[in-house]
């Protein structure tokens, strides 16, 4: 198997990206020194941590700007800020177009520093879609951790605007492409049994029966009553649902089935961050390569006392490298 160069974006420097990235990676290297590591940032800013925390040499820091340590310091939204961490996220993942390298992980930046800096900003996913040249629609957000393996229908979207959004084409998006990181993460092990998929419903009680809400009859029950006709899915997978969100997340806590899909970005990111806090990935399905994240924001607070935890990133980087060396097995 050939090693891998990851492709690491540092995120926003005022937050927690910088030092919890290097932290991460120095636990990785330890117990991974055939793949090598490239982390996009301010150099002033992430050489000092990486000779501090990982001055192994396969650990490659890539200069994209430098940022007033006087506003880092600050450990505010600041266009400055959002500048560098967009042009390491934008450095990134032209390293991973260019076949550079095999996957990008991202550490956490500001939506509104990046707007601030002066280019619109709704999230990673959407700009990730937009730059391999897809459609926001082409991807699907997936929060994959070691009890919630959820896939979002919708992502960064006003409440208002969520029931006319959730199309049938949007939700059996999000079924195959959590279905084929299910599968991805399966692995060598052998299927003995099909994996379930349970999908929520978007209203209370998943409408009952048309009282809350007809988003049910209309769109997911019609669809998933096609998607089990299809023999090749059904081979593998035990489509569940629409059922009341509150009982589908249960079911995932006690392990009675593999993967939930969610209509809205916060019905799975409550669970999620409940479930598996610290140890969720944040991974978008449908690019030409591998993309992880954290699952948390850039910490402002805990930047500014020198604080901050890595678990998250180093999840990140190990869910990279296990879909890297699955996918060129």
């Amino acid at each position: 198997m050939s090693a891998a160069k990851i492709a690491i974006a540092a995120g926003d420097p005022a937050g927690i990206g910088p030092a919890i990235t290097l932290q991460a990676l120095a636990e990785v290297v330890r117990q991974n020194r055939r793949d090598s590591f490239v982390v996009f940032g301010d150099a002033s800013q992430l050489e000092p941590l990486r000779a501090l925390f990982c001055p192994e040499s396969n650990v490659e820091i890539r200069d994209v700007g430098t940022c007033d340590p006087a506003r880092i310091a600050l450990h505010q939204d600041d266009p400055e800020c959002g500048a560098i961490a967009l042009r390491g996220l934008d450095a990134a993942i032209t390293s991973a177009l260019s076949g550079e390298s095999s996957c990008v992980v991202t550490g956490p930046v500001s939506k509104a520093a990046i707007t601030m800096s002066g280019t619109p900003f709704i999230g990673q996913t959407e700009h990730l879609a937009a730059r391999a040249g897809l459609a926001p629609d082409d991807v699907t957000m997936l929060f994959l951790g070691p009890i919630l393996r959820v896939g979002l229908v919708t992502t960064h979207l006003s409440i208002r605007n969520i029931p006319d959004a959730i199309t049938s084409a949007r939700v059996e998006r999000t079924i195959r492409h959590l279905s084929d990181a299910l599968q991805s993460l399966k692995s060598d092990e052998p299927i003995a049994t099909r994996s379930c998929i349970s999908v929520c419903g978007l209203n209370p009680h998943a409408g009952e029966h048309g009282l809350f809400g007809d988003e049910e009859i209309r769109v997911l029950e019609p669809l998933l009553a096609r998607l089990r006709q299809d023999e090749i899915f059904t081979s593998q997978f035990k489509l569940i649902g629409p059922s009341p969100a509150e009982s589908v997340f249960r079911d995932a806590q006690a392990k009675r089935i593999h993967g939930v899909i969610a209509m809205f970005h916060d019905q799975a990111t409550i669970a999620s961050k409940l479930l598996d806090w610290g140890n969720a990935v944040n991974v978008t399905w449908g690019l030409p390569f591998v993309r992880t994240s954290v699952d948390h924001g850039v910490a402002f607070d805990a930047a500014k006392q020198g604080k901050g935890d890595a678990d998250g990133m180093r999840a990140a980087i190990q869910l990279a490298l296990a879909f890297t060396a699955r996918s060129s097995s």
